[in-house]
């Protein structure tokens, strides 16, 4: 797994990261990792898949579309 160092960190946001991981329970560590995770990939996000399958059924759905025949992937064929 990746880690990552934050340098010259100002004291007073040191202080206040382990004021709130205390708050919540948890390690400053964990905490830094929390905020990170709720910023970069809040729960409101807008998956891809969820998004597709929302537009298709505004659309009155894809069930009467025909698949396309698969084919078999060689590298004559890629484009």
């Amino acid at each position: 797994m990746p880690s990552l160092t934050v340098r010259n960190l100002p004291e007073e946001t040191h202080r206040a990261l382990r004021l709130r991981a205390a708050q919540h329970g948890r390690s400053t560590e964990a905490e830094v990792r929390s905020i990170i995770e709720l910023t970069v990939l809040p729960p409101e996000r807008v998956k891809f898949g969820t998004e597709l399958r929302r537009i298709s059924q505004k659309a009155g759905g894809i069930e009467d579309l025909e698949p396309l025949p698969r084919k078999e992937f060689t590298g004559e064929n890629f484009q």
